[in-house]
């Protein structure tokens, strides 16, 4: 029990610091865009609750950082709509500053600010990454060869590393995904070092059915060995944007095959399961806590634009009709969407937590509490 203790206050301290920093880039990207755009901030807010410190700058902006560590919030000047404020606040407002007389442009690119900072900051801390500890490369090195796979048939064994298949070099192991994936069901030769010797193996894929009548080579290998390369300051920017890219897409994947009910929704977490892998990977080191601080970055920025209303995205589809109709939505079309909206999140909170909650063990261990 008494060891638990410094790894509880551990894992705490390594979630609030992955989320504050989440947090506050996401609202510092809406608080530039709105200053830029002329529009007052009355509260930069880090988490939610009671204050436990506050101070005003010299712009008039109450910057505070709350007891509850789960998000934060940028109040802008004048954001409610003027028939939603009472005669006293509507007197209070500052000429030109208030966030609903800008433009529905300037509007959209406030709100859509918060997301394309997430962006940029893993962008950021991938290329510190590359540049630094450097960019990791699975060698093209066979770490596991399937039983009865067409690399078991052609005598490839573990640690053999595959030089080049049909005369192209591989240099890592994505290279040998590639070739492979294009030649289903073909002969190949595979050239591979094996100690101090180099052979050529004659190799036929196997084909698996990639669905929409496509056919997919196999091989039957995984890879096991990584190897960190440095790269220099510009290949290591235009790296941070690849690799920010690559995590959206997979984001975005994995997103679609759960709705499309090709993927289990046990992967969906909530604060629950971010606090614990906080405190797991803060123990691997720096560099890898900054690498989930980037991947977890790209997934704000994400969920954050998603097309539900009380998120940024949801905000952005009704600036987008107003562009398009002249005028804005109606209020009551508004109210209601932005009720479904918060009825969605509570429901999809309540299940990350639920998921969560089965993932730690909880509900096992209440099972054998009870006899």
């Amino acid at each position: 029990m008494f060891q638990a203790i410094p790894d509880f206050f551990h894992t705490a301290l390594a979630f609030i610091v992955v989320l504050g920093v989440l947090v506050f880039v996401h609202e510092w990207g809406h608080y530039l865009a709105a200053r830029w755009c002329g529009v007052h901030v009355e509260v930069f807010s880090i988490g939610f609750g009671r204050a436990i410190a506050t101070w005003k700058d010299r712009v008039g902006t109450v910057w505070k950082l709350a007891w509850l560590p789960l998000g934060g919030y940028v109040k802008l000047h004048g954001q409610e709509r003027p028939d939603d404020a009472s005669a006293e606040v509507r007197a209070s407002w500052l000429p030109g500053r208030t966030f609903h007389q800008k433009r529905v442009g300037a509007r959209a690119l406030v709100v859509a600010a918060g997301p394309i900072a997430n962006f940029l900051l893993a962008m950021l801390l991938f290329a510190a990454l590359f540049a630094t500890a450097g960019r990791p490369v699975i060698l093209p090195v066979a770490g596991d060869v399937m039983a009865g796979s067409a690399a078991a048939r052609a005598g490839l064994q573990v640690d053999d590393r595959v030089v080049a298949i049909g005369g192209a070099p591989t240099h890592s192991f994505e290279d040998i995904q590639r070739i492979i994936t294009v030649h289903p069901g073909e002969p190949l030769n595979l050239t591979v070092q094996r100690g101090e010797k180099t052979l050529e193996l004659p190799v036929t894929t196997d084909a698996r059915d990639a669905g929409g009548g496509q056919r997919v080579g196999i091989l039957g290998i995984r890879g096991g060995k990584v190897e960190y390369e440095r790269l220099s300051l510009p290949a290591a920017l235009w790296g941070g944007v690849t690799q920010t890219w690559q995590v959206t897409e997979e984001t975005i994947a994995g997103v679609a095959q759960m709705i499309s009910g090709r993927r289990g929704t046990e992967d969906l977490g909530g604060p629950l399961r971010i606090a614990q892998l906080s405190g797991q990977v803060a123990q691997l080191g720096v560099a890898s806590l900054v690498s989930f601080i980037a991947v977890l970055s790209v997934n704000l920025g994400l969920i954050n634009l998603f097309p539900i209303p009380v998120l940024d995205g949801g905000h952005l589809v009704f600036y987008l009709a107003e562009a398009v109709r002249g005028r804005p939505i109606p209020p009551r079309a508004q109210e209601y969407g932005y009720r479904a909206g918060l009825a969605l999140l509570a429901g999809l909170f309540i299940f990350a937590t639920w998921n969560d909650l089965a993932h730690l063990g909880i509900f096992n261990w209440v099972a054998r509490l009870m006899g």
